[in-house]
């Protein structure tokens, strides 16, 4: 029998190091008090060789790092502004963007495609975050909600002008005529 899931308190006994008392564990190991020794040990949870003599339920499960890993995933997915690899138009690789004034006098302002696409997803992902947080916001009434909602929209509808710079046309900005 392995992983007892013994509590604080169960006493058990070991075939090396005799009679003991769990006093504390973690999700690989229990931290057991040995009497013949007078010291404490950690023994692995999975431990084959343990016999239970006495045991007291755990208060609490232990978490695994499997746990974390997917609590952290959760969190990342729903509250993080982290953004999905959103490719730009094969068109566009290499390119430059340049922004020239009227006035001779100001110099030209060249800026990599690239980055100013990144600046892009980066403005439509903050929005879909943004969206998030008004549509689960526990305060405002579901009337100021449509309306904050109408505002995103017709944001979305401003920047359709650089659809062109995405690949796949599921990643571009659709605004009031967009809605399926």
């Amino acid at each position: 029998m392995s992983d007892y899931n013994l509590g604080v308190g169960s006493r058990i006994e070991h075939p090396k190091y005799g009679k003991g008392v769990v006093v504390d564990m973690d999700t690989e190991f229990y931290s057991i008090w040995f009497k013949d020794g007078n010291s404490t040990r950690g023994i692995a949870r999975d431990f084959e060789g343990l016999t239970v003599r006495e045991k007291s339920e755990a208060d609490v499960v232990p978490i695994t790092l499997e746990d974390i890993k997917r609590a952290i995933l959760e969190v990342v997915d729903e509250k993080s502004d982290l953004q999905e690899i959103v490719p730009l138009a094969n068109r566009w690789n290499e390119g430059t963007l340049i922004i020239k004034s009227a006035d001779a006098s100001i110099q030209a302002k060249e800026i990599p495609i690239e980055t100013f696409f990144h600046k892009i997803v980066m403005l439509r992902d903050r929005l879909r975050v943004l969206e998030q947080n008004i549509n689960s916001h526990k305060i405002l009434t579901d009337e100021d909600k449509v309306d904050l909602q109408q505002y995103i929209t017709r944001i979305y509808g401003s920047l359709t002008t650089f659809n062109i710079l995405f690949k796949n046309t599921t990643d571009q900005f659709k605004g009031a005529g967009g809605k399926d």
